[in-house]
């Protein structure tokens, strides 16, 4: 991970790559489609030359050409070289983001090798993971997996958050270990997250050594706190507290994922927001 994410001087949506994709991310989708389709051509038998017509690809470009691409199938290259390349150039070339995942739901649906397309799929989810593309294929499409509203939630605490430094290192600690390409670390992003709200509730009742239990008390006492969100508060403690190990015993093997930790994430900025909000 860089500098500018490691110390939350890059945006919450270039880490998270939302609406936009980077070279990375492309490179990795292509090798993906490179690996499990282009690779697999095997020319017509008998045939000099790598010709499209009568290989194993054949229907694979004829339904990408005449379906997406709304091209005339006679103009398909007669050589596989040519028709990779003139794919290429569209992919890194002219395609903006959503374009290519237009083109990626086409692969999948398109998909030449039925035994095999569960394993591409499988691939292609695991590049989008570890680029922290927002987007993730379920039931063979692109879906969003992180929405606008909760990134803003993200970026509005790291803003609300300015005078805090405190809660603001915990929150971009947060957002590092959970979007760390190489290593990602979903159970100290999580314990970063709540460790955001005991900090803002310490503030909030100016006492350094108050459990998160009795801040939230205190806060619901002078602030007119609503018995739901001190509720909801309670569970997210407790879910750090006990939910996988994550402040007792560290457990061997874990579930925990890229989505516990963003929920996380996501729900203590929502109430870091809302805190900050109603003890103004």
């Amino acid at each position: 991970m860089r500098f500018s994410e490691r110390y939350g001087y890059k945006p919450v949506r270039e880490i998270i790559q939302k609406e936009s994709m980077d070279e990375v991310l492309k490179n990795g989708l292509w090798n993906a489609i490179s690996e499990c389709i282009f690779q697999k051509y095997s020319r017509p038998y008998l045939a000099r030359t790598n010709l499209i017509s009568d290989s194993n690809l054949e229907s694979f470009f004829k339904l990408l050409f005449h379906s997406f691409f709304k091209k005339r199938i006679d103009q398909i290259p007669y050589l596989i070289e040519a028709t990779i390349e003139e794919i290429d150039t569209l992919f890194f070339k002219k395609y903006r983001w959503y374009e290519i995942y237009d083109f990626i739901e086409a692969c999948i649906q398109y998909f030449p090798f039925d035994e095999d397309k569960e394993d591409f799929i499988l691939l292609l989810n695991d590049c989008l993971e570890a680029e922290n593309s927002a987007y993730r294929i379920v039931n063979n499409q692109i879906t969003e997996i992180t929405s606008e509203q909760e990134i803003q939630s993200i970026e509005e605490a790291l803003q609300n958050t300015n005078p805090y430094s405190g809660v603001q290192l915990h929150l971009n600690q947060a957002l590092k270990l959970m979007s760390d390409r190489q290593n990602p670390d979903y159970r100290n992003s999580i314990k970063e997250s709540i460790s955001a709200i005991e900090s803002i509730c310490k503030i909030i009742t100016q006492d350094d050594k108050a459990t998160l239990g009795k801040a939230i008390k205190i806060i619901e006492d002078r602030y007119s706190l609503h018995a739901a969100l001190r509720g909801s508060l309670s569970q997210l403690y407790g879910y750090a507290s006990d939910g996988d190990g994550i402040r007792h015993a560290m457990l061997k093997e874990s579930n925990l994922s890229y989505i516990d930790a963003k929920f996380m994430l996501v729900s203590c900025t929502n109430f870091i927001n809302y805190l900050i909000e109603k003890t103004k």
